[in-house]
């Protein structure tokens, strides 16, 4: 942590101004133009606009209720909640703000949600310091958005933001999606706490930009105790999946031990029972892969998953229901991720069959014309 962290102020003004906030709208709607919120809000978007700056330069803004539905991703079952279109520009708008403020201070080896990083680079990084090392010892946050504490994480922004009203706003945002994870979080009681402490407000809605960045920024004390009060050289992180490498054993098992009390003060629980030291040529299960030194091997369970996938998109073409240009576009985008990897056997296996013959929609024979009548002596007779 910085002795005299650098503050910013000022920062405000900036939020509200039209061409701002039409940047942050042209940002939050890629990819998404389709769907009926977000066309809702194009049809009229300068006049949304105008009314959205007028609210935040008052300080009026208050934001809106969040849609909540459930997913499944690798067998694990995360609550989403969506933000109104609105919002998710206003949180746009924000991060454009902050972002710069605290990237150049994150770690290198950070990869979440950030700028020219993502999960195929950790998958990389954590396969090269495999190479380079003979353990490695991996660890996880239990329940992390739905336990992240308010209070620690105003802290954490504070240090560098002394805008009082960027902080208002970061303060209703958080207030907004406080209740959405709470029916998902398993109270945990640390040193000192009382039996109040299970009201502290917590928890970030999955699925904002807000929340993501936010991780990082709460993770940020952590990345730092772990690379220079530990002098952990080999450290990955994406979110909340650690990775830490060494060469002996008894090192690792002490960084453990470090690491779980570190996150208490951060008012977090890691999976201690996961929390295990492994020699790297046995595997190390991590994004959704087994790391080896020289090999990439995708999860069993990731496989049989586009396998079903796969089933069901040659049952859609053949009924008609998608085109050929749709089964390519989800093709290749699974290809591209098993492309990261030693999967050439593997892809050939699962694309072998060649898709069904598309059956078309029968087109309802149109009535003949009557015929007319001729007269007696016209043209034929």
């Amino acid at each position: 942590m910085e002795p005299m962290p650098t503050t910013y102020r000022h920062l405000y003004a900036q939020i509200y101004r039209f061409e701002h906030l039409l940047a942050a709208y042209r940002r939050a709607r890629r990819g998404k133009r389709s769907r009926p919120d977000v066309a809702a809000f194009e049809f009229r978007y300068e006049d949304d606009l105008l009314r959205l700056s007028e609210e935040l330069r008052d300080g009026t803004y208050q934001p809106g209720t969040y849609r909540r539905f459930t997913v499944t991703e690798n067998g694990k079952r995360r609550v989403i909640s969506a933000a109104p279109f609105r919002d998710r520009v206003v949180h746009h708008a924000l991060c454009a703000i902050i972002e710069p403020i605290f990237e150049p201070r994150f770690i290198f080896d950070s990869y979440a949600s950030r700028p020219g990083k993502g999960s195929h680079a950790a998958l990389h990084r954590a396969q090269h310091f495999a190479r380079g090392h003979r353990y490695a010892l991996q660890m996880d946050v239990r329940e992390f958005f739905p336990s992240v504490d308010h209070s620690i994480l105003r802290g954490i922004l504070a240090r560098h933001i002394a805008d009082p009203r960027i902080l208002d706003l970061i303060n209703r945002i958080l207030a907004g999606g406080a209740p959405e994870l709470r029916d998902t979080y398993t109270p945990v009681y640390f040193p000192g706490d009382d039996l109040f402490a299970i009201n502290r407000p917590r928890g970030l809605p999955i699925g904002n930009q807000t929340s993501q960045f936010w991780a990082n920024c709460l993770l940020h004390p952590l990345d730092m105790f772990i690379k220079q009060k530990l002098g952990c050289h080999g450290y990955v992180r994406y979110c909340d999946d650690l990775l830490l490498f060494a060469n002996d054993t008894p090192t690792l098992h002490r960084w453990r031990a470090a690491c779980i009390t570190f996150a208490a003060s951060l008012r977090l629980t890691l999976h201690e029972g996961r929390a295990q030291v492994v020699p790297v040529e046995t595997g190390l299960p991590f994004l959704g892969w087994h790391v080896y030194p020289y090999r990439l091997r995708l999860k069993r369970r990731n496989v049989l998953a586009f396998a079903r996938r796969y089933r069901r998109m040659r049952a859609r073409y053949a009924a008609g229901r998608c085109t050929l240009d749709e089964i390519k576009t989800r093709i290749q985008g699974w290809l591209g991720h098993a492309r990261q990897g030693h999967t050439l056997a593997l892809r050939r296996s699962l694309l072998r069959k060649l898709l069904p013959k598309q059956r078309r929609a029968v087109q309802p024979r149109l009535p003949l014309p009557p015929q007319r009548k001729r007269e007696p002596g016209g043209e034929g007779q």
